[in-house]
């Protein structure tokens, strides 16, 4: 299926569910009864075609009597939502206590609000499935958690001016994030600047980048 991802945890971690699930000598269905999901979404996490969000692990994990074998995945469950080329930088970034990034094509994902999010996914070539899509919009959005982190890291932006003029999304969707990256903008820790389409010298002429210090580097 295009657009769908099933890496090899994933892959196992629904083989695990359905070792469980046979040990107890129950069907997809009764699993599902059990713990409030339908017979299709039972198969599609043992298939590796979903991820599996932390309340349905929690209780398919008491379910089964798995003894937290299950609910010990949770953490890797969480990064397998992001593209496999990010997975070790989600980490990074989450620890970090410095990241300073540039961006020439759309907002950086720390700042984004979720309709932004989901327009640049739904854009995508070839077209990601709406499940992927609404797994990536809700990775991105968890990666906001690093705005609570404490001690605060200190996080810049130096974002091109022709990513703040264009539509994506719409203009309801634009005024949203700008106005996001304002509110955003005053907190003492983040610091945004923008690059004007008039500068003549430019450093980040190769294109985005991302900096980051982690704790203790």
């Amino acid at each position: 299926m295009a657009g769908t991802e099933r890496s090899p945890f994933l892959r196992g971690f629904g083989r695990q569910v359905k070792l469980f699930r046979e040990r107890a000598g129950l069907t997809q269905a009764d699993l599902g009864t059990r713990i409030g999901y339908s017979p299709d979404q039972v198969a599609s996490v043992e298939c590796g075609r979903r991820i599996p969000k932390p309340e349905l692990v929690d209780k398919a994990d008491e379910a089964l009597d798995a003894g937290g074998v299950l609910k010990a995945m949770k953490e890797e469950l969480a990064h397998a939502r992001y593209p496999a080329f990010f997975r070790d930088a989600a980490r990074l970034e989450a620890e970090a206590v410095e990241v300073q990034v540039y961006d020439t094509h759309v907002v950086n994902g720390l700042l984004q609000t979720e309709d932004y999010a989901r327009a640049t996914f739904t854009m995508r070539r070839p077209h990601l499935d709406e499940e992927v899509i609404e797994q990536r919009v809700a990775a991105r959005m968890e990666r906001h958690a690093i705005f609570g982190t404490r001690p605060a890291p200190l996080l810049g932006f130096v974002i091109e001016e022709s990513v703040l003029r264009r539509l994506f999304g719409g203009v309801q969707v634009l005024r949203g994030q700008l106005e996001q990256m304002l509110l955003i903008g005053e907190k003492r820790n983040v610091e945004i600047q923008v690059m004007p389409l008039s500068r003549e010298d430019n450093a980040g002429v190769d294109g985005p980048f991302t900096l980051m210090t982690p704790k203790g580097g």
